[in-house]
């Protein structure tokens, strides 16, 4: 049932995602002064119509619409022949472009998701960059923006694809269990329980936070990126790192993704122990934000089970995300303290804060199931204007301990 009703929070997400994208991309295009009358009237009309398209085509029909491929191929078609005149109009729209990559997830065969993907970058980077130059530098340039961002976009797309097949798989395997083991009540409760609890819940728990710090960490970086580039995108020299790093950080993001549906630890943990690959980290984070964090480690390190030092790592790697997302911190610490029978690790800000320390988003949800699955506990305290200070305490397990 929890499985059920996230699939369907996630398709009410994607049916809300278009409207929050285009009003503001509206309100902000008719609020601009010195337009024509006929402009003005014109992009209106046109977003009228895009939102009657989306309406007709992806807010009203059922889901299993989307079982077939054409549907949604005429729907995308006609979405991005819309988002592409509006961008003629004002470039604001590419605020509503974006609704294309989020609804190409639900194209079906998954490599017409993946073209949907393609086909969205290409339209989106034209009509904000431009039809590049015939020069090399211009057209590398072009076409690496668009091929870093298709794979990194459409990358989710088929390790989503993977994942439902093995959800599928273990569906199969629980409806034989189930009719195999009619007969003998007390055991199919046992066997149905235990393929449920351990194979199905805890898996798909497992692939959403470790795509989460993966795949999504590594976009947000990417977009960034790319972002820096096309503000100094008339002078190659100052764009050119920038996209040197976007694509670095989409290899980087693929080869976590890959790690994490195989369940392998990440790549900082195989290379170094916990207290390096924190401050490897830490490094990393200042180099992409221009922030840089101070790093304490306190205590004796010991090696620890591996369990703690993913937790741990990850706990750590997602309050630097949040940060850089959210915070506009300009200090901020990080502390890890080894104290004999527990590990403790600190990630403050001075930034911005937040209201409701106790919510959070997926990040802090997924945060604190990491922490609470090796028995440990996690702290935030926020307040508006006043920063915010993410406290974790791990009973201590070295490795080889019982």
């Amino acid at each position: 049932m929890a499985s059920i009703d996230w699939d369907r929070r996630y398709a009410r997400v994607l049916v809300v995602v278009p409207w929050l994208l285009l009003v503001p991309s509206v309100a902000i295009n008719q609020a601009t002064p010195d337009q024509a009358a006929g402009v003005r009237a014109g992009t209106l009309a046109l977003a009228a119509l895009a939102a009657a398209w989306v309406y007709g085509w992806h807010t009203r029909p059922r889901r299993e619409r989307w079982e077939r491929w054409w549907p949604g191929a005429v729907y995308m078609a006609g979405l991005l022949a819309l988002c592409a005149a509006l961008m003629a109009y004002d470039v604001i729209y590419v605020l509503f472009t974006i609704t294309a990559f989020f609804h190409a997830y639900q194209l079906k065969p998954w490599p017409l998701g993946v073209a949907g993907v393609l086909v969205t970058s290409v339209v989106l980077n034209t009509m904000t960059m431009g039809a590049p130059e015939a020069t090399p530098a211009s057209l590398g340039g072009y076409l690496g923006v668009i091929i870093v961002q298709s794979a990194a976009i459409g990358a989710g797309i088929v390790f989503g694809e993977k994942a439902s097949e093995q959800q599928r798989r273990r569906d199969e395997m629980v409806a034989r269990l189930e009719a195999a083991l009619e007969e003998n009540a007390g055991l199919h409760a046992q066997l149905l329980t235990q393929a449920r609890e351990a194979g199905v819940l805890d898996e798909r728990q497992r692939m959403a936070r470790e795509i989460h710090d993966t795949l999504a960490q590594g976009l947000a970086g990417i977009i960034t990126q790319v972002q820096a580039a096309q503000r100094v995108w008339p002078e190659p020299a100052r764009a050119r790192p920038h996209v040197d790093r976007a694509l670095a950080l989409a290899k980087e993001s693929l080869t976590e993704a890959r790690r994490s549906v195989q369940a392998l630890q990440p790549r900082e943990l195989e290379e170094a122990r916990l207290p390096d690959a924190v401050a490897d980290l830490a490094r990393r984070w200042s180099n992409e934000t221009g922030v840089e964090p101070s790093v304490e480690i306190t205590g004796e390190p010991v090696p620890l089970s591996p369990a703690i030092e993913v937790a741990l790592f990850r706990v750590a790697q997602e309050a630097l995300t949040n940060v850089a997302k959210h915070a506009s911190a300009a200090r901020v610490g990080l502390t890890l303290s080894y104290l004999g029978d527990v590990v403790l690790l600190d990630v403050r800000d001075d930034g911005v804060g937040m209201r409701d320390a106790d919510s959070g988003g997926f990040g802090l949800n997924s945060m604190r199931q990491r922490i609470r699955g090796i028995g440990g506990a996690v702290t935030v305290e926020s307040a508006p204007g006043e920063g915010t200070a993410v406290s974790v305490s791990v009973p201590m397990m070295s490795v080889g301990a019982p």
